[in-house]
């Protein structure tokens, strides 16, 4: 396995991001002896809840810059990581490198076996829901609590809609991938030139992004995925998951629109919590609305506070 790591300077003078860069090594497999994982961590060290932010395509933990704030201001721990291929993380270059399943296991492995991180109120957005309610499903024991935002399990049983499929085919079939410009298309907000180029920051050209290119084609959205398997597995255990459980969906997302209806009929856990719709936001609603999300997750976390 090729690795990319992408240069430190393309990661100073971001604007509005003045985070301390934190780094885990984990196994890489296939011959790789380990991965650089990196995180972002704020707020209170230890004794303090811990709110776990992930991201998902094309973005990486800038996204969550507004809602650090609020949250440590809070009292929370934040912890919010890039996922392998993105960011400052470690980039593998053959896009065959990457699976749903190695995903989930590069998460594990940092996030439990490095940081050994419990007691979690889990956010999670676009594929930061598909692994982490993952993470979830096999490792209920480490959550207290969940976010879904503008998220998915998807096991390929259900039409995942013309928005997807578009998205999808754009994805595979342009010759540049233009990352910065997918996450200012996907906001409802204008998104500052310099923005869009913190965005660019983690890939200095198209080598970089063999796990931006592949993560579209990585949903299940058939039956017979490779991953539809193990999503239903995990389907079988948040039907049983009855810690808190809140949706908070954007206004006007076409991608996961509707999709917080599953969680609030099938998780026992989101039965009588206050479900929000965040008015103004699209898919990258921590882009447009990144204070409003954050006073929602705060709400969220005093209103069921551990005993």
């Amino acid at each position: 396995m090729n690795v990319l790591r992408t240069p430190d300077e393309r990661f100073e003078n971001l604007p509005g991001y003045e985070f301390g860069p934190h780094y885990v090594e984990i196994p890489g497999g296939e011959g790789t002896e380990s991965l650089r994982v990196h995180y972002v961590d704020e707020g209170p060290p230890s004794g303090a809840e811990t709110i776990l932010l992930l991201h998902g395509e094309p973005s990486w933990c800038y996204l969550y810059r507004t809602m650090v704030g609020p949250l440590t201001g809070a009292g929370f721990r934040v912890i919010a990581p890039d996922l392998v291929g993105f960011g400052r993380s470690d980039k593998p270059a053959q896009r065959a490198d990457y699976t749903y399943a190695r995903h989930v296991e590069w998460m594990r492995a940092a996030l439990f076996d490095e940081l050994g991180l419990s007691g979690l109120t889990l956010v999670g957005q676009d594929w930061g829901g598909l692994v982490g309610l993952r993470l979830v499903a096999e490792h209920p024991d480490r959550f207290r609590r969940v976010v879904a935002a503008n998220t998915g399990l998807p096991t390929g049983d259900m039409d995942m809609g013309e928005a997807f499929f578009a998205w999808q085919k754009f994805s595979q079939e342009t010759p540049t991938l233009p990352v910065g410009r997918i996450v200012a298309g996907g906001c409802v907000s204008e998104v500052p030139p310099e923005v869009i180029a913190a965005y660019d920051a983690p890939f200095p050209d198209e080598s970089y992004k063999e796990g931006a290119r592949q993560f579209p084609v990585l949903v299940p959205s058939r039956p017979d995925d490779p991953a539809a398997d193990a999503n239903r597995r995990a389907w079988d255990v948040l039907r049983r998951f009855d810690k808190p459980f809140l949706c908070a969906f954007s206004d006007r997302d076409p991608i996961t629109h509707g999709a917080d209806r599953l969680f609030r009929d099938l998780v026992p856990g989101a039965a009588g919590q206050d479900h929000t719709t965040i008015s103004g936001g699209g898919h990258f609603l921590q882009e447009d609305k990144g204070e409003d999300l954050a006073a929602a997750v705060i709400g969220f976390v005093r209103r069921n506070a551990v005993p």
